[in-house]
């Protein structure tokens, strides 16, 4: 099949997907890199990645203190210096004059209870996400507000 047709483009799932892992990069997490990629009708609006806050220093430069205490994944979020990658997503919307509603956000991982109850609030109409993340109140709370939740190895890729 020739370069650039049509049976070897991405479908709109996976290239967003890709894009957030790309995003997931720029994390300054020690623990786990998370990107998310904000969309509606097929047009990227913000994207958002786990670290410290505007000004503030990054993990990487003074370690993270959720390590030293010991806290295990998916506890105790406010003990965290970082903001993660679906709540700066909705930030960057704010900030810009970006309405969410009715958008679709694409996340390397799972959100977490804080990030779903944002999510909700921000009017966003689908989640679709791929690695797993210890937060089972997050899955509940999604599925009473009926807002789709779907793993990405599930979607039709």
């Amino acid at each position: 099949m020739p370069k650039g047709s049509a049976g070897q483009r991405p479908s709109w799932d996976q290239y967003f997907m890709e894009i957030a892992h790309l995003v997931a990069k720029r994390s300054t997490c020690l623990r786990r890199q998370v990107g998310a990629v904000l969309v509606q009708d097929t047009h990227i609006l913000t994207t958002g990645y786990n670290g410290a806050p505007k000004g503030i220093p990054h993990c990487l430069d003074v370690g993270c203190r959720r390590e030293e205490l010991g806290i295990p994944s998916g506890q105790n979020h406010e003990i965290c210096r970082g903001i993660h990658a679906e709540q700066n997503a909705i930030i960057q919307a704010a900030l810009h004059g970006v309405s969410t509603e009715g958008a679709v956000i694409y996340c390397t991982d799972q959100p977490c209870i804080l990030c779903a109850k944002m999510l909700i609030n921000a009017g966003i109409m689908r989640i679709v996400y791929e690695g797993d993340y210890p937060d089972e109140l997050a899955v509940e709370l999604l599925k009473e507000a009926g807002l789709p939740l779907e793993r990405w190895g599930d979607v039709d890729k």
